[in-house]
């Protein structure tokens, strides 16, 4: 392929190519040509011009395929433009000769087609250039035309488009010839030659003003025409015609000029013509004539859809602001066509012409108007209502005869009044809480005015209005109870009017349904309200035979739809629901029998209501409360059920009896009965069967049921892929609402009125119910696929032997409908029998169902084969027997070989992909090769499009199945696959569409391999790329689709290979430009989820390049084509504009995939275009309701301008609305969540984000943006959303905050240092708070608010107390509501809104208090900025005292509420067996009814809660303090525990505090055990810091440490959590907890060894037992052992940290030898923490217990030792070192060592482990880096703390002297000063330890200290040596007594002596012999006064020593007023040292 790169034609390579893959090469050729002529240089082009055009010109005359003739047309064009121009004559005249030729043959025939092609992009491409033979080329293309066949038709109408278009006001003199041809064309039977017509007549238009002025009438009767069996295809294309035409008329372009007696059109005239067509089709006048005297509708489905998108595109095009100042005489005259008795004919077309109108007003209103101007439209809305309604009364009510209204005019209101209804609701949906104003404006009473409509006579308009209500609900969900009640009361107050039960009961039942989505809910008492209602109505229908009918159908109305609220509801109501059901039936099957004898036809006829309405109640219930569906329940509905099944049998005799009129009756009741009977499992009704089959046959086979409702029916149990084949994507396109109706028979689309009880559904869009008689069919189906697999092999096979024959014997129309029902029927069943791994049966039963399917496969249905088929796959599944799998498929094989018949062919072709669909798919190679052998030739076939389409798609599904086998035949696959593109008829789209599916499965059976280099991988690529680029280039807008999702898939696995330089600008323009008039242009909605699936895509990976490319494709566009994307790129960017489009598009998955799309692009961009996307996000918000309404086309267009219809949305906007215009709130709320997440994104990236001072210096410097830099927008944008009139927004907006104020309370302000940066923005906050607390503000927003309010409190921002107390003031209201209670209840909302708005409060407070008292507790320390404070506030901050001081005046009732609250919570957490234990009335904050839906509210805040009470209970002590009532409406001090209120007054201050204690410790062991706390850290640290606060105090501490079994089971707790969780906070806090357990023991323990020591005599101490654990034995039991718990915990922080100690894991005998990993900081606090508390377990034991425990204590303390004392524990491990001595010191000292009874075990153990600790010497002597000074230290302690038998035992303390000899003669001066401070502590020991180290160590010290005159100290660590010896001299010489004292003074003081300089070599001498000097010039001035005696002869004796004494002191003297004091530097040193012995 890279020789088809070239300018000119590789002709040699092309010769050597076969057939096919030369089509493939010239096509190559021709794409790179394309990209290559206009970047080449013009002198080139000229120079191979001449070779060129032959070369292009034998391609012309080779036959082309269609992509191939359109690239070739292009590239000629091209040739002549870029080239030479004046040759394009001749090229012209050549294509006009080949079409003049009369060779008819096939193979001329792409030839002559490649040649028209050629004309129309020349003259689009050079225009005016060819003027002179554009005369002769049209007069030829219109002669061809008359003879042409349909695609010779097709392109020579869009050949005659595009000339029109190059051409412009010059072809003016052709127009009229032009306007026959097309006229003609435009009612072509084939529709792509409609298409192709109306395209023609659209670029004619724009300069043939004649089409939109003289002949607008013709031209639309011709439209109406055009409709006439149309496709969805040819209705889009005329449909924007007529449009276009229309609005042409209306507002014209150009000036036109006056003829006589002409007048401009008006709308009314304008719509007239519509309305014309739309009543009476597009018939002549004679035949409109005669169906006039027949009183028959000639109007097809067709005409009036077609018709319908016609008016859209009118509207759209006029756009937003023609529509809002015309839209009351818009809506009159459309409510015109909706009211004439032409358009409702019979009910069907009823239904059919009301979905007509309500698409055009969902299509306008909701699309082209902002919020503002949807709420004016709603008010006209209401206005024609209201008169309609006006109508009926006076219809009803005017007693003059002459003056009534006529009943036409009373039925024709009815259709006004539903069509004006729903769309009414479908507004104040669109607008939700923005609808407000809407509700508060009496001047149109909307909500009177639809109540007003729920008494109409007509049942359609009533429920219209019920739903209507209902969307009032939905839309502001504070208005669900007060309609109700307002409901409940008319109903009773008017309950003898049948009307008002119907309607009233009818907007009961709607708004229950509203209640489900409304996510506050209703209050419980409503739903008794209801259940009263219904009660009511069901007892008194007998009361008055007039409204029997009404009251019984209101009642079951009223009780299926209170199922829906849910199994907590629906079980209070249970018993009186099953009561009244029971009612409804006999009591016995027998008695049903009996009935038959009594009563007449109303009797029956309300009977059979009452009867339907409760099996819906049942089928509701069951449904809806599946929880409460108990074997009991069920036994108690079967009776009711049989009777039922009883009755079905008495209906035809019923029937006979009172003929049709009871007709309708029983059909609703069979279809209530089959309803029930699908959802109750099949084995409860078994004795039924025989009944429900007969019944079910009949309806299924019977003469009477001849409604074959197909469409409803077969899609379902079809395989979903499989209905591509069928041309079903209804749902894949926008006007799907109005669609259905075309392929939807004769029902017209469903309604309301078929069903009333669906209109409780939970649903957005109003439901549809079928007609009774379709629902039956579809009802009776699903039955028979759940009885079929419970029935007897005999029996089955007799049905399936039944079913067969009826298809043979019947004919015609009802042999298809019957064949289609039974077919389905065994469908649904094998569906049932698959999922339920249940067998079909024997051969006698297999034998007729494959009959069937076959028979069925073979039917002239499309759609009963594609089921047919996926029964077969999964009868193969069912069956699951290879050998009957395998003749199916041999079968198939035979009839597709015999078979010539199409219908035949694509059956079993289809087959042969479905047979192992659910066998996990092919596996057999030969299987596969035959298969693909067949569906190759098939799909070559093309002589049968359909045949080729089936081909293929069975093809893409083969290699779905194959998976890896199918990789032998890829190539030949891909090869096939491009040439068929190459080749198919555009006019063939089916075909082209099956080979998108099977190119987009090849590419995924590929897979990575595309990412190969190999020969044939690059081959394989290259088809891929030129198959996509086929499919991009064809008119089809599905193909389209599939050549993005084959690009999408491939980008996936190869993405290098995919130009995005290409891929992107093509997705923008399909996107953006051509989405215009509602998305008409590219109206496939499958399309544009394509466009937005592949972006999404792309903007994953490579989302800056996107953007880039989108920008990019602005500026290469040429400036006519720029009208719609200049506006949005340009100036917003892709984001910009997707933001756009996600406004506009309604489609779920659409509006998903977009906003992920921006997502992906935000999260890799948003870094780096901060200021862009905030931006956009800013403009985004601004664009409300309350901007300017959509601004209108631009009508004046360029002269050249080809897209003057683009819609509103993207076109000339006000200049100070910024870029967007009215935005929906819910693109507002997403511009929210994207401000939030850039937030969270900038909190991971570059620390400037959030510091004012380095984000500033690095501006300097970079021209980076920073987050910081733009608070003041994101407070602003925040601040608009808090306050918006959207509730949804105003949550965002709060949320918003919430997170800027986490974020940014700490950055300071570089200004102003000491303050903050939000400290400016106070005023913002409080003003976007403060709505959110006003009476009428939601509970969710208050809730919200009130966590904001808490952050802003706590985050410590606010400086002034005045300040604080302005949003202290808002959570105080708030409290005051909450203190009211739940006896006070909301009348709007569920009882769980107070329950949330509650605790949401009590959360808050909690939050302030925490802050509160933590800041306050740090008070002392300085903070971090200093505050200006108020006399009010005290020294202390407002985060400290003066907060506190806030909080404290509410803390007595805050305190009574956060009990109350966790009392609740207690009794919410039991397990469901204890919940006959909970209180009948709920707890504080919640009610019984609302349990479920309380307990998240409780959860969210109960961790907080808990907090702030155990800190309030830790502040006051646990000490009662009477605080009286505290305004509380009821006492709620959670004493009772679900006890009565009277035996908690009787409770001692003891009790109360103790159950407060076990209330907190209960609430938190259950949550810590709990195993779902996974994700919940914050909750987890609460928690514990809750805990840790309570064991601060002494009562809580003595009650935790008397109960040994509480504290066992808190440390296995803890221990849990300390396995479990890894975040250090929480083990540093469990350890933390863990000591204060231990210490709380080690109190008990004291206090029963003191009392006893005081209370026990002399006599009996032998008898007191020994306290502590391990009693006289010493044996601590696991799981009941404090001790042991504890040990184990401490062992597994351990040997977590340092698993060397284990010796296990360290995989040595000693367990010592392992490597060491090194420690992090907090590793190092675990490690000392869990040491601490180990260190403390021997004090807590008896002593035989801690005999017990000493050797696991010794041995972690000493392995601990081991691991700190190598170096290569880590930096960190310093910290170590002193909580390993102290925790050695620890032990050393415990009571135990002494105690009689385990001191010899304890001394023993000891010598173990200096033993030990010894040994560390003798291994490590040669391991160097080993921290001596801390074994030398724990050495130290040794000798100092354990007692003498320990330490003086030999051979240790020889040991233990050498060791300390050893350390003297060190070299290193720091081992060397630790070592005489060592000794130093011993020589001071008054113990016997001191005397052998004097002895043996005493005569070295001094020795050493000698030699210092000669070598004086260099460093400060020598000197700090020589000082230490010192000072460990002077020790030992204090030690001695007295007697022998003055002797060691008399050497102590030469020694000083001798370190003192003279006075020359003082000034030369080093820093370290200065201070030397000075330092024992000190010492001598303090020792020598104090032995003066010894001091004085000294000096007498040696008189060169006072010589040099004196010198110095001289020398002193001189320099102390000059010089600092040198001691004070030595000073500086000491602490250092001083800190390292601390633990001595």
């Amino acid at each position: 392929m890279e020789q088809a790169h070239s300018l000119l034609l590789n002709e040699e390579a092309c010769s050597q190519l076969r057939e096919p893959q030369r089509a493939e090469f010239v096509f190559e050729w021709l794409r790179f040509l394309k990209k290559l002529l206009p970047v080449t240089d013009r002198a080139d082009v000229k120079q191979k011009q001449k070779r060129l055009v032959e070369q292009l010109t034998t391609v012309l005359t080779s036959s082309p395929g269609p992509p191939t003739r359109w690239l070739l047309a292009h590239c000629l064009a091209l040739v002549h433009r870029v080239g030479d121009s004046l040759t394009s004559s001749l090229t012209v005249d050549r294509c006009n000769d080949i079409i003049r030729s009369k060779d008819d043959s096939p193979s001329f025939l792409p030839t002559r087609l490649a040649a028209v092609a050629c004309l129309g992009v020349l003259y689009e491409q050079l225009g005016r250039l060819l003027i002179n033979s554009f005369k002769e080329t049209v007069t030829n293309l219109l002669k061809a035309v008359k003879s042409a066949e349909s695609q010779g038709r097709c392109e020579i109408m869009l050949c005659i488009e595009k000339i029109l278009k190059g051409l412009g006001i010059s072809a003016v003199s052709c127009h009229r010839d032009i306007y026959k041809a097309a006229r003609t064309c435009l009612t072509d039977r084939s529709m792509a030659v409609r298409c192709a017509a109306a395209k023609c007549l659209l670029e004619l238009q724009r300069e043939a003003v004649f089409l939109w002025s003289t002949e607008l009438e013709n031209v639309a009767t011709l439209c109406f025409r055009a409709f006439e069996g149309s496709n969805y295809d040819v209705r889009v294309a005329v449909s924007k015609l007529l449009g276009t035409l229309l609005a042409s008329a209306l507002e014209p372009r150009q000036a036109i000029a006056p003829r006589p007696g002409s007048k401009r059109n008006s709308l009314e005239e304008v719509m007239e013509l519509l309305s014309t067509g739309f009543l009476r089709g597009g018939a002549g006048f004679l035949r409109a004539g005669g169906d006039m005297l027949k009183r028959t509708s000639s109007v097809s489905r067709a005409v009036r859809v077609g018709i319908t998108q016609t008016c859209v595109v009118f509207v759209s095009i006029l756009g937003g602001t023609w529509l809002e100042t015309h839209f009351s005489s818009f809506l009159a005259l459309l409510m015109e066509w909706v009211s004439h008795s032409r358009a409702t004919q019979c009910p069907a077309d009823a239904v059919s012409s009301r979905r007509c109108v309500s698409f055009i007003l969902r299509a306008t209103l909701g699309t082209l108007l902002g919020e503002k101007a949807q709420i004016a439209a709603a008010k006209e809305i209401c206005q024609t209502i209201s008169k309609q309604k006006r109508i009926v009364d006076a219809a009803l009510h005017e007693g003059n005869t002459e003056t009534r209204v006529s009943p036409v005019d009373v039925a024709a209101s009815q259709h006004v009044l539903v069509c004006a209804l729903l769309e009414l609701g479908s507004l104040l949906q669109d607008l939700s809480s923005t609808a407000a104003p809407l509700l508060q404006d009496t001047s149109i009473g909307m909500i009177d005015t639809v109540i007003s409509v729920l008494l109409h006579p007509n049942a359609s308009a009533r429920l219209a209005a019920a739903w209507c209500l209902r969307c009032v609900a939905v839309a502001m969900p504070a208005q669900v109870a007060v309609l109700l009640d307002r409901c409940a009361e008319r109903l009773n107050a008017m309950k003898s009017c049948p009307e008002a039960v119907a309607g009233y009961s009818a907007a009961i039942a709607a708004l229950l349904g509203a209640s489900q989505l409304c996510s506050l809910g209703i209050p419980h008492s409503k739903s008794k309200v209801v259940m009263t209602l219904a009660e009511d109505l069901l007892r008194s229908a007998a009361q008055n035979s007039r409204i029997s009918i009404q009251r019984t159908q209101a009642g079951c109305l009223l009780l299926s739809a209170l199922s829906t609220l849910g199994p907590t509801v629906v079980e209070h109501h249970l018993p009186r629901m099953l009561l009244l059901w029971k009612c409804a039936f006999p009591l016995s099957v027998r008695d049903v029998e009996s009935e038959l004898r009594r009563g007449d036809f109303f009797t029956w006829q309300v009977t059979l209501e009452g009867r339907s309405g409760a099996l819906c109640a049942m089928k509701s219930f069951v449904v809806h409360c599946k929880d409460l569906l108990t074997d009991d329940v069920i036994s108690r509905l079967l009776p009711l059920v049989s009777c039922a099944v009883a009755l079905l049998n008495q209906l035809p005799s019923l029937a006979k009896s009172y003929g049709n009129q009871i007709k309708s009756a029983a059909n609703v009741f069979r279809l209530r009965v089959y309803e029930i009977l699908t959802l109750l499992q099949p084995q409860t009704y078994e004795e039924c069967f025989g009944t429900v089959l007969k019944q079910l046959l009949s309806d299924l086979t019977g003469p009477e049921n001849t409604a074959c409702s197909e469409l409803n029916l077969l899609p379902p149990l079809c395989y979903s892929q499989d209905l591509a084949l069928l041309d079903l994507g209804l749902q894949d396109i926008d006007q799907h609402y109005i669609e259905e109706q075309v392929q939807g028979g004769g029902s017209g689309g469903g309604t309301l009125e078929y069903d009333p009880f669906t209109i409780f559904q939970k649903a957005k869009d109003v439901p549809a119910p079928l007609p009774t008689a379709s629902a039956l069919t579809v009802a009776a189906v699903q039955l028979f696929g759940v009885i079929f697999p419970h029935l007897g092999i005999q029996r089955r096979a007799q049905i399936m032997e039944q079913f067969c024959e009826f298809v043979r014997q019947l004919k015609g129309v009802r042999q298809q409908t019957v064949q289609i029902h039974v077919t389905a029927a065994f469908c649904c069943t094998l569906k049932c029998l698959a999922s339920s791994r249940m067998e079909l049966g024997p051969e006698e039963v297999q034998r007729p169902a494959l009959s069937l399917l076959v028979g069925a496969l073979e039917g002239s249905n499309p759609l009963l084969r594609c089921m047919a088929a996926e029964g077969l796959a999964r009868l193969v599944k069912v069956l699951n027997d290879p050998s009957f799998t395998v003749s199916l498929t041999f079968m198939s094989f035979d009839k597709l070989k015999t078979a010539r018949d199409a219908i035949t062919r694509t059956g079993h072709t289809l087959a042969l992909c479905t047979v192992y669909r659910y066998m996990g798919g092919i596996n057999s190679s030969q299987y596969l090769s035959a298969c693909v052998g067949v569906l190759f030739t098939l799909s070559q076939d093309s002589t049968s499009p359909e045949v080729q389409m089936w081909a293929l798609h069975a093809l893409s599904m083969v290699v779905d199945l194959a998976g890896p086998l199918y990789h032998s035949h890829l190539e030949a696959s891909f090869t096939l696959v491009l040439r068929l593109l190459l080749s198919t008829p555009h006019t063939h789209v089916e075909v082209q569409q099956s080979l998108g599916r099977c190119l987009n499965a090849l590419i995924t059976s590929m897979g990575p391999d595309l990412q190969g280099d190999g020969a044939g991988v690059s081959s394989v690529r290259t088809s891929c790329l030129v198959g996509c680029a086929v499919m991009q280039d064809s008119p089809d807008c599905l193909v389209q689709a599939q050549a993005i999702a084959c690009l999408q898939q491939l980008h996936m696995f190869a993405p290098r290979f995919v130009n995005l330089a290409n891929l992107v600008p093509s997705l923008c323009e399909i996107l953006l430009d051509h989405s215009v008039l509602i998305n008409l242009c590219s109206s496939y909605l499958s399309l544009r989820r394509a466009v937005v699936a592949c972006l999404r895509q792309l903007a994953q990976r490579e989302a800056v390049e996107v953007s880039e490319h989108a920008v990019a494709l602005v500026k290469e566009l040429p400036r006519r084509d720029n009208t719609q994307l200049d506006v949005t790129i340009k100036e917003v960017g892709l984001d910009g504009a997707l933001f756009s489009l996600l406004d506009r598009e309604s489609d779920p998955q659409l509006c998903r995939d977009i906003q992920e799309t921006l997502v992906h692009t935000m999260s890799s961009a948003a870094e780096g275009k901060l200021a862009h996307w905030l931006k956009l996000c800013k403009d985004v918000l601004s664009a409300s309701a309350d901007s300017t309404a959509a601004a209108s086309v631009e009508t004046q267009q360029e002269e050249d301008g080809d897209r003057y219809d683009d819609s509103s949305a993207f076109h000339a906007k006000p200049e100070s609305s910024g870029p967007f215009n009215n935005l929906r709130w819910s693109t507002r709320v997403f511009s929210m969540e994207c401000v939030c997440r850039i937030i969270a994104q900038c909190e991971h990236g570059d620390p400037a984000h959030f510091n004012m001072a380095l984000a500033q210096e690095q501006r300097l410097h970079e021209s980076a943006d920073f987050l910081v830099l733009h608070l003041a927008d994101l407070i602003r944008m925040a601040f608009m959303a808090a306050t918006d009139h959207s509730d949804q927004l105003r949550l965002a907006g709060l949320q918003t905050l919430l997170v800027i104020i986490r974020k940014f309370s700490t950055v300071p302000e570089p200004e102003f240092p000491g303050h903050v940066i939000l400290e400016q923005y106070q005023a913002n906050v409080g003003a976007a708070l403060r709505p959110a607390f006003s009476v009428d503000a939601p509970p969710d927003v208050t809730a919200k608010a009130c966590q904001v309010c808490s952050a802003w409190i706590a985050s410590g921002v606010i400086s002034d107390l005045r300040d604080l107390r302005r949003v202290h003031q808002l959570l105080a209201s708030s409290l005051t509501k909450v203190q009211m209670g739940k006896d006070v209840p909301s009348h709007l909302y569920n009882e769980s809104s107070f329950t949330m708005e509650s605790l949401a409060v009590l959360k808050a407070w909690a939050e302030v208090y925490i802050t509160a008292v933590q800041s306050s507790g740090q008070k002392e320390s300085p903070g971090t900025h200093p505050q200006q404070q108020s006399e009010e506030a005290g020294a202390a901050g407002p985060t400290g005292a003066g907060l506190l001081k806030l909080v404290q005046a509410d803390l007595a009732t805050l305190s009574r509420l956060w009990l109350a609250a966790l009392q609740d919570l207690a009794l919410l957490t039991l397990p469901p067996q204890y919940s006959n234990q909970l209180p009948s009335t709920g707890g504080s904050f919640y009610t019984a009814e609302t349990v479920e839906q309380a307990r998240p509210h409780y959860s969210s805040a109960w961790a907080t809660i808990l907090h702030a009470t155990a800190l309030w209970l830790n502040s006051t002590g646990f000490i009662m303090v009477d605080e009286g009532p505290a305004n509380l409406s009821r006492p709620v001090t959670p004493t009772s525990m679900g006890q009565s209120t009277s035996l908690s007054s009787v409770k001692s201050p003891e009790d109360i505090n103790t159950d407060r204690l076990h209330l907190i410790l209960g609430i938190s062991v259950e949550f810590l055990c709990s195993p779902h706390s996974g994700d919940q850290m914050e909750d987890i640290n609460s928690c514990l810091q809750a805990l840790q606060a309570l064991l601060e105090v002494p009562w809580p501490r003595s009650k935790v440490g008397n109960d040994q079994a509480l504290s066992v089971e808190l440390l296995s707790v803890l221990h849990r959590l300390l396995v479990t969780r890894e975040s250090p906070s929480i083990q540093l806090a469990v350890l933390e907890l863990v000591r204060q357990v231990v210490c709380a023991a080690q109190e008990h323990v004291k206090e029963k060894r003191h009392s006893a020591e005081v209370d026990d005599g002399a006599a009996e101490k032998e008898t007191v037992p020994e306290f502590g654990e391990g009693r006289d034995t010493g044996g601590l039991v696991p799981g009941k052992s404090l001790v042991f718990g504890a040990l184990e915990l401490c062992f597994c922080t351990l040997v977590r940290k340092l698993p060397q100690l284990s010796p296990k894991l360290a995989g040595t005998a000693t367990g010592w030898g392992g490597q060491t990993c090194s420690l992090s900081n907090t590793d190092c606090r675990l490690v000392t923490s869990a040491l601490a508390i180990l260190s403390e377990l021997p004090s807590i034991c008896s002593p035989e217990g801690s005999v017990s425990v000493l050797p696991t204590v010794l041995y972690l303390l000493l392995g601990v030792t081991r691991e700190v004392v190598k170096v290569s524990v880590g930096a960190e491990s310093g910290q170590l070192v002193p909580g390993v001595l102290q925790a050695l010191r620890t032990v050393l000292t415990s009571p135990m060592s002494r105690a009689e009874k385990s001191r010899g075990a304890w001394t023993d153990l000891l010598r173990c482990a200096l033993h030990t600790l010894l040994e560390f010497w003798s291994e490590d002597e040669m391991e160097p880096g080993v921290d001596e000074v801390t074994m030398l230290t724990a050495l130290t302690i040794f000798e100092l703390y354990a007692s003498a038998d320990v330490t003086t035992a030999e051979p240790l303390q020889t040991r233990c002297i050498q060791i300390f000899r050893a350390s003297l003669e060190s070299k290193d001066p720091v081992v060397l000063s630790r070592s005489y401070q060592l000794l130093a502590s011993l020589f001071q020991d008054p113990s016997a330890v001191a005397r052998p180290f004097i002895l043996a160590l005493g005569s070295r010290l001094l020795s050493q200290l000698e030699g210092v005159e000669k070598s004086r100290p260099q460093s400060p660590a020598e000197l700090q040596a020589v000082q230490d010896g010192i000072r460990a001299l002077e020790a030992l010489v204090f030690a001695a007594d007295e007697t022998h004292r003055p002797q060691l003074v008399a050497v102590l003081l030469p020694l000083l002596i001798s370190l003192l300089l003279d006075e020359n070599a003082l000034a030369s001498a080093p820093a370290a012999s200065r201070l030397l000097h000075e330092s024992a010039l000190r010492d001598l001035m303090r020792i020598g006064p104090q032995h003066s005696a010894v001091f004085k002869s000294l000096m007498a004796s040696a008189p060169h020593m006072k010589a040099r004494l004196e010198a110095a002191v001289k020398g002193n003297q001189e320099s102390i007023n000059t010089k600092t004091p040198a001691h004070q530097v030595i000073h500086k040193n000491t602490p250092s040292i001083q800190l390292k012995i601390n633990f001595l």
